[in-house]
C-alpha cells in the first residue's frame, strides 16, 4: 500500500483539489484508493456529499481508542466510486492537539492504523489541515511521499517556507528522509506574479520541485459542485491533463506500475 500526504502549512492553495483528483485518476486506472480526511474542516468528506458530523464513527476515534482492523473498516464510507472510500473527518478533530498534543506516543497513531488495513488499498491519499498539530504530524509520519502543493504567488511562497522548516524539525526524529514533491497550483500564464512566483520555486528548491503546473481551471469547482471527481466530470480539461501529467510523473518516482 501506497502512502502520499497531501501537505503545506498554508490554506488556499488547492490540498484537497489535488488529493480528490490524483485519487479519481488512480481509482481510473483499476487501484483501490482510500481517501482520508484530516482536517477539521472536512472538505475532502464534504465533497462527497458525506455529512460527517451525523456519522458515528470518523478519523477522530482512531485517536481516542486503539481501533482493530473491522473497527477501522467500520469508520470508512463508500463514494458514488466503487474504489474510492472516504475516511472522514470530523470538528472533533479540533480539540485533538488541546487533548493529546502532551500525550507521548501520539504522533504514529495513523500510520499504526493503516497498517492494519494495508492488504484493503493501493493507495492512500491524505489530505492535511494548513495547521501544524497532531494531525499533519501523524500525516506526515505515515506518509511514503509528501506533496506540498503551492499557488504561485508569493504569500503561498511564504507558507511553504514554513512547511520546509517543519520537514527540516521532523528529519530530525525519522529515521529515513522525507521524500516529497513541490507542486505549482493556480498557475496563471498571463499574470506577472504567477510566472514570477514559478521561477522563485525552481530556483531556491529546484531539485524537488515538479516542472509541470496545475493551472487555474474553473472545471474543478464545478467538479465539486457536481460532487465528481474532476477526471469523470471532465476529462480532457486543462486541470486534469496536468494533474495526469503529475501523476504519471508521481508513479515514475514511486516505482508503481499501472493495474
Amino acid at each position: 500500500m501506497v502512502v502520499w500526504t497531501v501537505a503545506n502549512q498554508k490554506g488556499g492553495v488547492g490540498k484537497t483539489t489535488t488529493t480528490i483528483t490524483l485519487g479519481g485518476l488512480l481509482a481510473s486506472m483499476g487501484y483501490k484508493v482510500l481517501l482520508v480526511d484530516t482536517d477539521p474542516h472536512a472538505s475532502l468528506s464534504y465533497y462527497f456529499g458525506i455529512e460527517s458530523e451525523d456519522l458515528d464513527l470518523s478519523v477522530y476515534d482512531l485517536f481516542i481508542q486503539d481501533s482493530t482492523k473491522e473497527q477501522i473498516l467500520q469508520s470508512l464510507c463508500p463514494t458514488q466510486y466503487s474504489n474510492i472510500d472516504i475516511l472522514p473527518a470530523t470538528m472533533g478533530l479540533a480539540t485533538l492537539d488541546r487533548a493529546l498534543g502532551a500525550k507521548g506516543g501520539m504522533g504514529l497513531v495513523l500510520k499504526k492504523a493503516l497498517a492494519k488495513i494495508s492488504n484493503e488499498y493501493d493507495f492512500v491519499l491524505m489530505d492535511c489541515p494548513p495547521i501544524l498539530g497532531v494531525l499533519m504530524v501523524n500525516a506526515l509520519a505515515a506518509s511514503q511521499r509528501i506533496i506540498v502543493p503551492v499557488q504561485t504567488e508569493f504569500l503561498a511562497l511564504k507558507g511553504l517556507d514554513r512547511m520546509m522548516r517543519t520537514l527540516e524539525m521532523m528529519q530530525t526524529e525519522k529515521e529515513s528522509s522525507f521524500t516529497y514533491t513541490i507542486v505549482p497550483t493556480m498557475f496563471d500564464k498571463r499574470t506577472k506574479a504567477s510566472i514570477l512566483s514559478y521561477k522563485k520555486l525552481q530556483e531556491t528548491y529546484s531539485t524537488c520541485v515538479w516542472q509541470g503546473v496545475i493551472p487555474i481551471d474553473t472545471n474543478f469547482r464545478n467538479a465539486s459542485l457536481a460532487q465528481k471527481v474532476p477526471s469523470d466530470f471532465s476529462a480532457s480539461t486543462r486541470g486534469v491533463f496536468a494533474y495526469r501529467a503529475l501523476l504519471t510523473y508521481l508513479l515514475k518516482q514511486t516505482e508503481v506500475k499501472a493495474s
